[in-house]
């Protein structure tokens, strides 16, 4: 039976409720959606949607390297954002932190995303 192993770092927020940062099982790693919130306090963080997929993204990449993986072995993501107004900015920034290595991703436009964040992002990657 394969094992299943619990990832934890304190470079992103912790769990708010009943789950893990990222379990990984069979050479992949599920990463929980990621708020933009501050790790220490967790406190969303300021700004637009792009200063908000930015900080997302950064922590499911301080996920993913603990995991022993990386964004650039993110498979599929799904980013949820709470008005598709703001999707243009959320992709700008999703492509300037992603370069040019393109994850299959999914867009799901919600009402509110908790503590009031425009933009929440998981994600599914390889392990390296």
């Amino acid at each position: 039976m394969r094992e299943i192993t619990a990832i934890r770092t304190a470079a992103a927020p912790a769990p708010a409720g009943h789950y893990s940062q990222a379990i990984v099982y069979g050479g992949l790693v599920y990463v929980s959606g990621q708020l933009p919130l501050d790790p220490g306090s967790g406190v969303p963080v300021g700004g637009d949607a792009g200063t908000q997929t930015r900080a997302a993204l950064s922590h499911l990449a301080a996920i993913l390297v603990t995991a022993g993986s990386s964004l650039q072995r993110v498979l599929r993501t799904t980013v949820y954002v709470s008005d598709i107004a703001l999707w243009g900015e959320v992709d700008a920034a999703y492509a300037q932190v992603f370069g040019k290595y393109r994850p299959a991703r999914s867009v799901v436009p919600t009402r509110e995303l908790h503590y009031g964040c425009l933009v929440e992002i998981d994600a599914i990657a390889a392990i390296d």
